[in-house]
């Protein structure tokens, strides 16, 4: 099993495992990021930041890729990638890409995450079992209590399956496949009451992750005007490799 089947000539087929709790026909935004970041890498260059721009529900159908540089260069690139379903961009991402260089003289002291809690047995997202997404993926919380809307929470996480059909999943694909479930992990209100919609997602990445395991240490906080922000910080087990960030409408079911 896995997130998405290679078609050929940059045409793919999304399983099961990318399925949205909002939505069963539809895509959760977590595999889209990570293929179109995949699809983004530059030799030689490692991901700094990702942009991602979700510009309407992704329907869970066959769709194909297009990448187009924007600003090639030795020590720099941005490039774009673009999801196209049934004649329609549905997701456009922009990656930068820096290239690693000799060690500066300082060194930054490691941060880390609480330790991985051991399983209690479900290791599942709560209320929302049978969709695909969530199953795809393993839980467990280090702060706070998944499925319970109190504004903040951290949890480890271990995707279960390749993104790609046949092909090794890697810690980029593994932080960007959770990353954009930072909002519904730290949702301040009851998901089968209210949206929390994220237009756009932005990662920034000093590494990818090393291991099976990502830490989302992530929070939401609202206007009194229908706006949300999450922010949320990730880790592996070598300490911090990254943030998230996600603007985010709020509005009753």
């Amino acid at each position: 099993m896995s997130f998405y089947l290679p078609l050929g000539d940059d045409h793919y087929r999304p399983t099961r495992s990318t399925e949205s709790p909002w939505d069963t026909e539809m895509q959760h935004g977590g595999p889209p990021a990570a293929l179109l970041g995949r699809v983004l890498t530059v030799d030689g260059l490692r991901l700094a930041r990702i942009s991602v721009d979700f510009l309407g529900p992704i329907p869970r159908r066959d769709f194909r890729l297009e990448v187009a540089p924007l600003k090639p260069g030795r020590l720099t690139t941005l490039n774009e990638a673009r999801m196209i379903v049934d004649g329609r961009v549905a997701v456009t991402a922009r990656a930068w890409h820096i290239a690693p260089g000799p060690p500066p003289p300082v060194t930054t002291p490691p941060e880390h995450a609480d330790p991985l809690p051991p399983s209690d047995g479900r290791d599942g997202f709560p209320n929302y079992d049978g969709w695909g997404y969530g199953e795809a993926i393993e839980w467990r919380a280090t702060k706070g209590e998944l499925g319970v809307a109190d504004g903040e929470t951290h949890v480890w996480t271990r995707v279960r399956m390749p993104l790609i059909d046949d092909r090794p999943l890697d810690g980029q694909d593994r932080a960007l496949i959770v990353a954009d479930s930072a909002n519904g992990i730290s949702a301040v209100l009851p998901m089968d009451k209210w949206l929390s919609i994220p237009p756009t997602m932005t990662t920034t990445l000093l590494r990818p992750a090393a291991g099976e395991w990502v830490h989302l240490a992530c929070r939401t906080a609202l206007t009194t005007d229908g706006l949300g922000l999450t922010s949320g910080a990730l880790y592996d087990v070598d300490g911090r490799i990254g943030e998230v960030a996600q603007p985010l409408v709020i509005r009753a079911r």
